[in-house]
């Protein structure tokens, strides 16, 4: 009976709810006000308030206390589920004050024949009360106050002396005086100054409604008094909440003394209830008494219910890092039918539609696609964060430019160089982010387009064939045939790049920028001193006369530094061979010796650089979730904590003074070789068969463009990113050709989205929620999606040969320390990263991972073995000269994912993995012939009959605590049997 019940609660939510209605409901602000007594005057003050989590006031009465997960009893929720079944409920009040909606309340109670009409003008009396909120002070504050404690028995529930006397007091009037109650409303219609100034507000979402909790109790009542009131309009009732949010709804309970601490619980419950993201639907779509009633009996479902014995229920619960969400209750369906869990969804997909089948279908969508953006890709641009943005990604762009210039430099006998890099670099990326389909993917130089360029040289050297006319054709070609794949919607292949191979070429990059960067820390750091220079460590100081005869071609010799001022010194009685290096120096000496240009600790220093900016850079993002210094000010150190980083170690450097290895920028706009142009001619040097035999080689280079390009938008546009303005792989793959037409003209490198600063582009840029709920962690918003800060990067990189005299103070060792941040970085969220680690970890101490509780843990280990094996062989191409065949590879860890079907069940892999498009078509259309089945057979017995909303029976619980009037409900035909 247990699951008939549980169904038929289902089908009720359903039919409150309603299937077809996505209206979010406003959030809700809970506040809870207990009837206090102080002395000769009576008040509501505030004791807790929920946004999403409970916030009672302290013992001490001075303090809120941290947010906490509500802890409730069982027996409140079956209490307070014969409060609303027994008392008043108004739903739908038009009421725009409130003495108004008092007064409607007070009336319904008197009409169902629950409280006596000489009842009225108290009730009222006691509901009009002023409401002190935690911020204000108490009525009467001394200085012998102050040394009291909020739990004296004034401060409680009224004493029996101050009951007595309060109650004589305060109903000592005339009741059958309407206008005495007005007089005496101490509830102001305007919200207060120290409400609009409460920060509490930016805690609280902008379109959020209140819903205020009154509990009290009172001498003139004999059993308690219960309403439950829905306004039909959000209501400013002035000081009735502690901030200055509309009320929707009002719940109140009034009784005897004597039951303050069970009607504390019921209070407590309510409020519970309506911050929770189900019951809160409920309530705002409830028609009638029963509509509530079966919202508590689904919340009455899901309570865990702990044992006393194992739980000290004065423990408060820390608020989780992730809330689980309502969309889960609200379904009937189970977890097992939600198809795929880690699929980067169809929001991923290159697109869709009707236009997908024509001649340059996927183009056209992509452009329709962006077309209505295109404002807010600059207006979104500017913000602070931006800032931090540009200049990161620019540090980390002429980084690359500078280190692939200078291999491309030694490749091609400087053919393309730095500056060659430094303007394509600008040029390509100013145009790609101006006009691309995803403007947050970054361009750069690759390994494998290195390695070409290399082999490329070397046959045209040993062939006698012009290098750069026959690379401009082979870029003509790679230009037609990636326009061509644009044309015939090519790109709809990355349908088959699973979670499988992005990770695995991801964690490639990822892998390569960390190697990279320790390697270059390796050696040289001392340029100038050689190793072999310790055997002959010599170095001294020379008179400026002896200078002039040595032999230019004897040891080393540093050139003198003569003093600004002739014979300011008296350097005649000098020992010049006893003197420092300073001192020699200062009095215009020479140093002779081998060791002279050996700088001390250099290597230390760098190191300390290095990893220095690596730490304090990771320090300052954990920084943005620490406990200390407000919540804006940790986002801003956060924010720009690689740019901080990057400032300090530079200021160390330069108050240390040691020559450590510098950024080294281009000062002239002219070519690397002096022999070459800015324009490459493309017929003259060359014989014909040239110009057709070179499609052969631009074939690979276009496999390799489109797979480098195609897999890092994926990761890009990954479901994770929560990106909304959608993706663009044909637009970004047409603009890739057209770039790589252009620059293979003025002879600049070729460039394609590099993974891992693309990465580093969407972590700077990622947005979170402003106001979170206390004790909410915030939440993962999106990612700020614009074409600004792309543009600054490269147009910056392009007038970076300007910018070289404040460039050249940047240590290169603290950039490489960037590099190593990025590398890292990007392998953070990566799930093989993450099973990888499970390898180490006993069974009984792993993370709670949700595959890991549908697929057994030698299954997950087998996956993750076939990823590192895959791993190994990509690693060990690349090191190797194979590696210009690495997109190739890329294409064979999609046939290996395709082999893994045979290895894995479709159950496993859709939680390891994404299911294959061919195997989600066939889950789809067995999907839908079992729900068209259903739906058939369904349909069948109430043909003839219209479709009737299921009714739970109603759960008699007896209340022995409570003793609470019925009230006769119109909407509800009264039970013929007797309770059970």
């Amino acid at each position: 009976h247990t699951h008939s019940f549980k169904t038929s609660d289902n089908l009720m939510l359903r039919y409150i709810l309603g299937e077809d209605d996505d209206m979010p409901t406003p959030t809700l602000f809970t506040e809870m006000d207990t009837l206090q007594h102080d002395g000769d005057e009576m008040e509501w003050k505030e004791s807790a308030r929920w946004v999403k989590f409970e916030e009672k006031v302290e013992e001490g009465g001075e303090r809120w206390s941290k947010p906490h997960v509500s802890t409730l009893t069982l027996h409140s929720l079956f209490e307070l589920r014969t409060c609303i079944q027994t008392g008043s409920v108004l739903l739908d009040l038009e009421g725009y004050s409130l003495p108004q909606i008092v007064d409607d309340i007070v009336d319904r109670q008197v009409a169902d024949g629950l409280i006596g009409p000489e009842l009225r003008e108290k009730v009222s009396f006691v509901l009009l009360r002023k409401h002190r909120h935690q911020h204000k002070k108490p009525i009467h504050l001394s200085l012998a106050d102050m040394g009291k404690s909020n739990n004296s028995p004034t401060s409680e529930f009224c004493v029996e002396c101050n009951r007595k006397w309060c109650v004589s007091t305060c109903f000592s009037y005339d009741v059958s005086d309407p206008a005495q109650s007005r007089s005496m409303n101490d509830i102001s219609d305007k919200p207060s100054t120290d409400q609009m100034k409460n920060k509490f507000m930016k805690k609280i979402p902008r379109d959020a409604e209140a819903s205020n909790v009154l509990i009290g109790e009172v001498d003139f009542l004999d059993k308690p008094f219960v309403a439950f009131v829905r306004l039909a309009q959000a209501t400013t009732l002035g000081g009735l909440t502690e901030v200055p949010v509309p009320t929707r709804f009002l719940f109140v309970l009034l009784g005897p003394h004597g039951k303050g601490k069970s009607y504390n619980e019921i209070g407590r419950a309510i409020a519970t209830l309506m911050v929770d993201d189900l019951f809160s639907d409920v309530a705002y779509k409830a028609r009638d008494r029963d509509d509530l009633i079966a919202g508590i009996d689904e919340f009455l479902d899901e309570v865990i219910v702990l044992p006393p014995g194992e739980w000290d229920p004065k423990i408060r619960i820390e608020p989780p890092k992730k809330v689980p969400s309502a969309d889960m209750r609200k379904s009937v369906l189970n977890l097992n039918e939600l198809g795929q869990v880690n699929g980067t969804g169809t929001a991923g997909g290159p697109g869709g539609g009707e236009d997908e089948e024509m001649f340059c279908g996927g183009l056209w969508l992509d452009i329709k696609r962006k077309v209505p953006w295109i404002l807010s890709d600059f207006s979104q641009g500017f913000h602070i964060q931006s800032i931090s943005a540009v200049l990161f990604i620019y540090l980390g762009c002429i980084t690359n430019a500078i280190t692939f210039g200078g291999l491309l430099g030694d490749a091609t006998d400087n053919y393309q160089g730095v500056m060659e890099s430094f303007l394509g670099t600008a040029l390509a990326g100013t145009v790609f982010c101006l006009l691309g389909g995803q403007p947050l993917i970054i361009l750069s130089s690759t390994g494998p387009i290195l390695i070409f360029e290399k082999l490329l040289y070397e046959f045209c050297k040993s062939n006698t064939i012009d290098y750069m006319e026959l690379r401009l054709w082979i870029g003509l070609h790679s230009c037609l045939q990636c326009l061509i794949l644009v044309a015939t919607d090519a790109s709809y292949i990355i349908k088959y790049i699973t979670r499988f191979t992005e990770e695995g070429f991801s964690s490639l990059i990822s892998f390569i920028f960390i190697s990279d960067a320790i390697k270059k820390m390796y050696y040289p750091i001392n340029r100038v001193f050689k190793p072999d220079y310790v055997t002959t460590y010599r170095c001294e100081c020379i008179a400026p006369d002896q200078g002039d005869h040595l032999s230019v071609t004897g040891p080393t010799l540093l050139p003198r530094v003569y003093l600004p001022s002739p014979c300011t010194y008296n350097i005649t009685g000098l020992d010049w061979s006893q003197l420092s290096k300073k001192e020699c120096v200062k009095y215009g000496g020479a140093l002779l010796g081998n060791a002279c240009k050996y700088v001390p600790d250099l290597a230390l220093i760098s190191f300390i650089l290095f990893f220095g900016t690596y730490s304090m850079t990771v320090s300052l993002k954990k920084f943005k979730t620490s406990r200390y210094f407000p919540t804006k000010c940790r986002s801003l150190v956060g924010d720009f904590s690689i740019i901080i980083s990057i400032l300090v170690f530079c200021g160390i450097d330069y108050l240390l003074g040691l020559d450590t290895p510098k950024l080294h920028v281009p000062t002239e706009v002219k070519p690397t070789r002096p022999d070459r142009g800015w324009v490459v001619m493309p017929f003259g040097k060359n014989p014909w068969w040239v110009y057709v035999a070179s499609a052969v080689p631009a074939l690979l280079v276009t496999i390799l463009i489109f797979m480098d390009q195609q897999i890092s938008a994926v990761i890009v546009n990954r479901k994770e990113n929560k990106l909304k303005k959608g993706c663009g792989y044909h637009l970004d793959l047409f603009w890739v050709g057209i770039l790589m037409a252009v620059c293979s003209f003025l002879g600049l490198p070729w460039y394609v989205a590099a993974t891992v600063i693309s990465i580093a582009h969407i972590d700077s840029l990622k947005m979170e929620s402003e106001s979170s709920a206390p004790g909410e962690q915030p939440q993962f918003l999106g990612v700020r999606e614009q074409r600004l800060t792309g543009i600054l990067v490269f147009v910056l990189t392009g007038v970076s040969i300007f910018l070289a005299p404040v460039l050249q103070y940047i240590p290169m060792p603290v950039l490489y320390g960037v590099f190593l941040y990025m590398g890292v970085a990007s392998l953070a969220g990566i799930q093989f990263w993450e099973r990888i680690k499970l390898y180490l970890m006993p069974a009984k101490h792993q993370p709670d991972f949700s595959f890991l509780r549908h697929v057994p843990l030698r299954r997950v280990h087998l996956f993750t073995l076939v990823q590192i094996i895959c791993l190994a062989v990509l690693w060990t191409l690349k090191s190797t000269v194979a590696a210009i065949i690495f997109p190739v590879m890329i294409l064979g860890l999609m046939v290996v994912r395709k082999m893994m079907d045979l290895m894995f069940s479709q159950h496993d892999l859709a939680w390891l993995d994404d299911i294959l498009p061919e195997k989600d078509k066939k889950k789809e259309k067995d999907g839908k012939k079992k729900k068209d089945h259903k739906r058939t057979k369904a349909a069948e017995p109430e043909s003839d009959e219209e479709p009737k909303s299921p009714l739970p029976p109603p759960v008699k619980i007896p209340m022995d605590t409570i003793d609470l009037p019925s009230a006769p409900d119109p909407s509800v035909t009264p039970p013929t049997q007797p309770p059970v």
